[in-house]
């Protein structure tokens, strides 16, 4: 009996130990080797005990709606990890970070609005990476960061709007970038900058603004673009101007393609307030393509470099645009900015006090250009129940590095300063507005007329002169070669007076005139012999 109980635990034993060696298979998935196949299964969440000697996992078509940190933290050999067509809307930072083996990785066909760098973190392997399909509608600084060996980046299919100049850093291996199908209207050449190894690029069917911002595309794409875009994907179809819907961009001039720089005014332009009031001021700022308008409070005595050039350290007072979250007791904290707004910025302070007095800034940026425009708050010294708003514009001074074309600094004494951006060449005659191409051909027609008439006063002087001659002191020249003699003694007026005006008849003339004189030399010739 005992001789039979011990292979019975044995057995059991062994059972045990092969169940901990290799685990089963999660429910509702199929395993084969190295790969588990958990497709189409409804799944919400990413399913637990996956074998970590897995390479392949295929979660596609489920109903998985978020990645969480733990959820393939024991799955280091991983390779190639597919999660399309889900419902996720986010991705925990380093959720990936154990995954330094993966070399694909599909997220496309989600809920995804927001990528950032710490995202992909720890994914350094990675080859190929799917996001198209999406809800992403900006690119930030350094969104990819550490993926030094991504091949290829599928974008499509997204209502990206925003590609940051910093969007790409670090993608140096990077051979296929697909762009397409977003909601880019503007593209920055320092945005493809990083991407030295690049061989395809797709960014068709986006509703490009054909402005200044574009002139270097336009270039590029004649020059560089030709090895990177394929006869389909150099026609970039242009949405705006209005002149220029339809197009293709390349079909543009490049001194078509130009901006507006911003101009920017205050309302209103003078207010008083009593403390603890509220006050509003509103910003507008027109141009073309229309400004990015940004409030803010200076800090007197600091500067900082940005990258729309040297501009006063940044503070605020008490609020920010209107509709955002109010400030408690009107503090001032320094280092805080308002946030931007399009085409007209409120600045909204609640509950005013002494705290709330100094310099504020309005900023307008758009491709052609910045200005700014700066008031001061101050505290009217011979009342403690009130505080004067005086408005006054001050000229800011702006670093040359930005924009990128071309600055111009502010006039000395300048109300507003202005930095203006024109593409190269824009100040050509077609690249003029109709009513200024109209007044400028005007303009040359009458100085045309006004030359046509001086000339002719002066010939009608010159004529009037010759009339106004004593006909007695003009001689005509009846030559001898016409009368058929050797030499030429003069003929006066009053010969020649009532003679046909025809060549003919003035030559027979001149002979019977010459046959004559010779006939009366002749005979005084004889008289005196």
């Amino acid at each position: 009996m005992a001789v039979f109980l011990v292979p019975v635990s044995l057995l059991l034993l062994s059972i045990h130990t092969a169940s901990h060696a290799s685990p089963s298979c999660p429910v509702s998935c199929r395993c084969y080797s190295l790969t588990v196949e958990c497709g189409s299964t409804s799944l919400r969440d990413v399913p637990k005990h996956v074998p970590p000697s897995t390479q392949t996992i295929f979660l596609q078509d489920n109903l998985i709606g978020q990645i969480r940190r733990q959820d393939f933290s024991l799955l280091r050999h991983l390779h190639y990890l597919y999660l399309q067509n889900n419902t996720i809307s986010a991705v925990e930072p380093r959720s990936f970070q154990n995954q330094g083996q993966l070399l694909e990785l599909a997220l496309n066909g989600n809920q995804i609005h927001l990528v950032t760098p710490d995202m992909f973190q720890g994914l350094e392997h990675l080859r190929i990476l799917y996001l198209s399909r999406n809800d992403i509608t900006r690119l930030l600084d350094y969104t990819f960061r550490g993926l030094q060996r991504l091949q290829e980046l599928h974008l499509q299919h997204n209502s990206i709007e925003v590609l940051a100049d910093q969007a790409l850093s670090g993608l140096s291996s990077l051979a296929l970038l697909d762009l397409s199908r977003n909601n880019l209207h503007s593209m920055g050449p320092a945005s493809l900058r990083p991407l030295v190894s690049l061989q395809v690029l797709r960014i068709t069917d986006n509703p490009w603004r054909c402005d200044c911002a574009l002139h270097w595309l336009r270039s590029w794409i004649d020059e560089a673009g030709q090895r990177l875009l394929s006869s389909a994907e150099r026609r970039l179809v242009c949405t705006e101007p209005p002149r220029l819907s339809h197009l293709s961009l390349v079909e543009v001039p490049l001194n078509s393609l130009v901006c507006i720089p911003p101009l920017v005014q205050l309302e209103p332009k003078r207010l008083a307030v009593h403390l603890g009031e509220s006050l509003r001021v509103s910003c507008h700022a027109s141009g073309y393509p229309r400004p990015q308008v940004t409030w803010r409070k200076a800090s007197p005595g600091k500067v900082m470099l940005s990258p729309r050039g040297l501009v006063q350290e940044l503070g605020a007072a008490g609020g920010g645009v209107e509709g955002a979250e109010e400030p408690s007791e009107g503090r001032v904290n320094d280092g805080e900015r308002f946030d931007p707004d399009t085409g007209s910025g409120m600045l909204f302070l609640s509950n005013v006090t002494v705290a709330h007095a100094g310099f504020y800034e309005c900023e307008a940026w758009n491709a052609g250009g910045v200005a700014r425009v700066t008031f001061q708050l101050a505290i009217n010294s011979s009342t403690s129940s009130s505080i004067w708003a005086s408005w006054s514009q001050v000229s800011v001074p702006f670093s040359p590095t930005w924009p990128r074309l071309r600055s111009y600094g502010p006039a000395q004494g300048s109300d507003v300063s202005r930095e203006p951006l024109y593409a190269l060449g824009s100040m050509a005659f077609s690249a003029l507005g109709a009513a200024t191409q109209t007044a400028i051909a005007v303009g040359i027609s009458l100085l045309a007329l006004t030359a046509l008439l001086l000339v002719a006063m002066i010939y009608s002087r010159h004529h009037q002169q010759d009339k106004e001659t004593d006909p007695a002191e003009k001689v005509l020249g009846c030559t001898p070669f016409e009368a058929g003699y050797g030499y030429q003694p003069p003929l006066l007026p009053s010969q020649v007076q009532g003679m046909d005006g025809s060549v003919g008849a003035f030559i027979q003339r001149c002979k019977a005139v010459w046959s004559r004189t010779r006939h009366f030399l002749l005979r005084g010739r004889g008289h005196m012999g």
